[in-house]
């Protein structure tokens, strides 16, 4: 489907019932399908913040505005949650949003709990952030708004140029030591990006949003996720290089990730798209697995393990270093944290 990642619609996996179309003999040819459009529901959520205790992630909170995302990416490790809301990881994921309309009033409310501890958190950690009903709802600004007034540091991933919008709270904030941005790039390929990330910012203008961003003194990085072995890991080298040009400072990768549905997504992709080397990207991706599509191991989930995951990260160490990326990451300041009720007398003043 044209604009779309997804090339089937698993039913949601806690559903006891399924539904399928087929043609009983009786109305001649099935109608083709109506033209998908997009849907945004409003979700009053109950909390903001997220927590985990994964080893191998750099943060452990984490807030996410929305829930599903417009962008498409049949990779994305994401599509599994929608599961949740009996909805489908494929077409749903990006077709059926949900809109955390509180979200920052919540955020106010858990900044200023009395237990509350200061620590960076990642926004848009699940789903894009800057994904394009942002530019209507503008619910990732006021996330900002509230990071800016109670000093919070905070981290941001996104693929989207829309994230220049708020180069000014962003550059307030690293005035104070209390941002970092990472832009994904997975290709510099055009055509490559737009069947793996339909509705996603273009990978050249994604290089001139990192240009940007650091001409505002933000600390930028380049991430490059997911590395695809046999697919997009020839461009590593280009990408860090096109980026470090641009001004990041920082840089980082990972592996494909096929948990639960987004194995069946993915191959069913590859499929439709690279028919002729769909076999060897999945032999490729079990080589790093051990013989399997997943491993959950938080060891081995976001790098693999094996030969192929060795030269992949000898590969990204050797370029990085020779770019000079990260020999100055900046470190986010947790001390200058104000509570919200703190913030607001200071504002009288």
């Amino acid at each position: 489907m044209k604009g779309r990642g997804a090339t089937i619609t698993p039913q949601p996996r806690y559903l006891r019932d399924e539904h399928d179309d087929f043609d009983d003999g009786w109305v001649g040819d099935l109608e083709a399908p109506p033209k998908l459009i997009t849907t945004v529901t409003d979700e009053t959520a109950r909390s903001i913040i997220s927590r985990n205790q994964s080893p191998d992630l750099p943060f452990n909170q984490s807030v996410n505005p929305y829930r599903g995302c417009e962008h498409g990416c049949v990779y994305c490790y994401a599509r599994p949650t929608h599961a949740y809301l009996d909805l489908s990881p494929g077409l749903d994921f990006e077709s059926r949003l949900f809109a955390k309309r509180n979200a920052a009033s919540l955020l106010r409310k858990e900044l200023g709990a009395t237990n509350y501890e200061c620590s960076p958190i990642a926004l848009g950690s699940n789903t894009e952030a800057y994904q394009p009903i942002e530019r209507k709802l503008r619910i990732t600004r006021e996330l900002l708004e509230v990071f800016v007034a109670t000093r919070h540091p905070i981290t941001i991933v996104t693929k989207a140029a829309l994230i220049e919008r708020d180069i000014d709270l962003l550059t307030t904030l690293a005035e104070s030591s209390l941002v970092e941005v990472y832009v994904s790039v997975t290709s510099l390929d055009h055509a490559l990006a737009r069947r793996m990330e339909p509705r996603a910012t273009a990978p050249s203008r994604r290089i001139e949003t990192i240009r940007r961003l650091h001409g505002a003194g933000i600390p930028t990085g380049v991430m490059l996720a997911p590395i695809i072995a046999g697919l997009n890991d020839d461009e590593m080298e280009k990408i860090l290089s096109t980026a470090a040009e641009a001004g990041a400072i920082s840089a980082s990768y990972i592996v494909q990730r096929l948990p639960l549905e987004v194995s069946p997504l993915f191959q069913a992709w590859l499929d439709e798209h690279y028919p002729l080397r769909a076999g060897k990207v999945m032999n490729l991706m079990r080589a790093m697995r051990g013989g399997h599509d997943y491993e959950s191991d938080f060891a081995r989930r976001m790098k693999g393990r094996g030969p192929i995951a060795e030269l992949l990260a000898s590969r990204f160490k050797v370029a990085s270093r020779a770019l000079g990326l990260n020999q100055r990451r900046s470190t986010l300041d947790t001390t200058l944290f104000r509570k919200p009720e703190q913030a607001g007398q200071l504002n009288l003043f």
